[in-house]
């Protein structure tokens, strides 16, 4: 029997052996559990993707070559000569992936599989005079490095990118309903200056977005010139033509920047950083992640329970809030991939080594756990809401965090000549520090300090849930 035989076979256990049942039975949780969340990025990033871009660029290789009469005796191709050529990459279907495998078990070379896939396909367009234009002149990384480039820059700008803006609309629009919303904060875990939880969010929302707008600017670079870049084999062909234009009018007429100078493989600096800024995306993801499950912990948010979900095997009662801890692991794993990446793909020994070629396979691994991430931070924050009564509780139980208030106040009257403003820290620290104070006692303490009639009006009406500044306005003028 062979060994993708789907009939049973049975382990030495004696159990059954499911990795021959069915191609659903998946190694990894992005092609099993996960698949539903990232599936898309199949389009764009698998090895079937990844193929259908091999052929795309050497389709549109062969079209240029012919539109710039690169070689001598060549003309442009009729529109019905390209547009067949073009069905070819329109039309890849999984017959096609069958195909390229078959081949490449017979070449044990990918790309050269590709190369004869195209190449049986020209005689049908009345091209067959032309097979040995089918890859002229390249070198395998020539075709991989435009490919990987196509692949990673439809699933940045058509998967990850809507994703997450999404992510990022969602946090403004919470920031938004919650800007007026006063929260105790909690600097090195203790109780602090209240701010407004719209504001915190709104935090999070830009520091986001910035990262959002560096992947946005991404530069998607390529390369076309020959084994060791320098046009060797083409000049050797054709030494009349102006290679280096051709090779930029191709790379930028697929959508690409164009890199000038290479060695084999386009140096990959471009993918470092964008596998940084999207780590750096994703451990801010973290951040928003471990906040809003502190959130939850001390009751400053609810969850709204699923229908028919269960939080605990064991304790009927809980809602644990898992989206969140989901979230953390697979962001956690797509930085340790995209950081492993960007450190190795800046590497290449001497002209070439492949080390890169199977590095490049897990882009899409990367890319899944950070898509997966993005979907559960979306999907638990929609089950979250605003416990107001406990914020409000919170705060009136904490007012010795009006102490900074009243310290900085004495401050500013000093500076303007008051007598008696004397060590106001000081005076401050001895009444709160290691005390809890209430509104009495703030009171009491307020109205005996000799301060401005407007000063202590002020400050005797301040409350700590109206101690937050601009935290609102800041919402305003600067959410998203």
């Amino acid at each position: 029997m062979g060994p993708m035989s789907n009939a049973a076979q049975t382990l030495p256990s004696g159990r059954v052996a499911l990795s021959h049942q069915t191609p659903a039975v998946a190694l990894g949780p992005l092609d099993g559990r996960y698949r539903p969340q990232t599936a898309v990025l199949v389009d764009h990033l698998s090895e079937a993707a990844l193929n259908r871009e091999r052929v795309h660029v050497e389709v549109e290789w062969f079209i240029h070559l012919c539109e710039q009469r690169a070689l001598t005796g060549l003309e442009p191709l009729t529109d019905e000569q390209k547009a067949g050529l073009r069905a070819v990459v329109t039309g890849f279907d999984a017959g096609s992936v069958a195909e390229l495998a078959e081949l490449e078990a017979v070449t044990v070379h990918d790309v050269k599989a590709v190369e004869y896939f195209l190449a049986r396909r020209l005689p049908d367009l009345g091209l067959e005079h032309l097979t040995s234009l089918v890859h002229f002149a390249c070198t395998s990384e020539d075709v991989n490095n435009l490919s990987y480039a196509l692949g990673i820059r439809d699933a940045v700008q058509r998967v990850w990118l809507p994703a997450a803006r999404e992510l990022v609309t969602v946090v403004s629009a919470m920031a938004r309903d919650a800007k007026a919303t006063p929260m105790l904060s909690h600097t090195h875990g203790q109780p602090a200056t209240p701010t407004t939880l719209g504001k915190e969010l709104a935090v999070f929302a830009h520091r986001l977005d910035r990262q959002v707008r560096r992947v946005a600017g991404t530069e998607f670079l390529g390369k076309l010139n020959g084994a060791t870049g320098t046009f060797a084999a083409h000049t050797a062909a054709a030494p009349e033509t102006d290679w280096p234009e051709i090779s930029r009018s191709f790379v930028t007429g697929l959508g690409l920047t164009w890199n000038p100078l290479t060695t084999q493989i386009e140096s990959h600096d471009w993918q470092a950083e964008l596998y940084a800024d999207l780590a750096r995306f994703n451990r801010i993801l973290h951040n928003l992640c471990t906040d809003v499950w502190s959130y939850i912990s001390i009751g400053y948010f609810q969850q709204i329970p699923v229908e028919g979900a269960t939080g605990s095997s064991t304790m009927p009662h809980k809602v644990n809030p898992i989206r969140f801890e989901n979230a953390e692991a697979n962001a956690e794993i797509s930085c340790s991939l995209l950081d492993t990446l960007a450190a190795t793909l800046v590497t290449s020994r001497w002209q070439r080594d492949l080390t890169d070629s199977s590095s490049q396979r897990n882009i899409g691994v990367a890319f899944g756990h950070s898509l997966l991430a993005i979907s559960n931070v979306v999907k638990g924050l929609d089950r979250l809401a605003v416990a107001e009564a406990t914020l409000a509780e919170d705060l009136d139980g904490n007012w010795e965090v009006l102490g900074e208030a009243v310290q900085t106040a004495m401050r500013a009257e000093a500076v303007a000549g008051r007598e008696g403003m004397d060590n106001p820290y000081e005076r401050l620290k001895e009444l709160t520090r290691g005390h809890r104070v209430d509104a009495r006692r703030m009171r009491e303490f307020i109205d005996g300090l000799g301060l401005s009639d407007d000063t202590a009006r002020r400050l005797g009406a301040l409350t700590p849930a109206d101690y937050t500044g601009l935290a609102e306005q800041l919402v305003d003028s600067y959410g998203l």
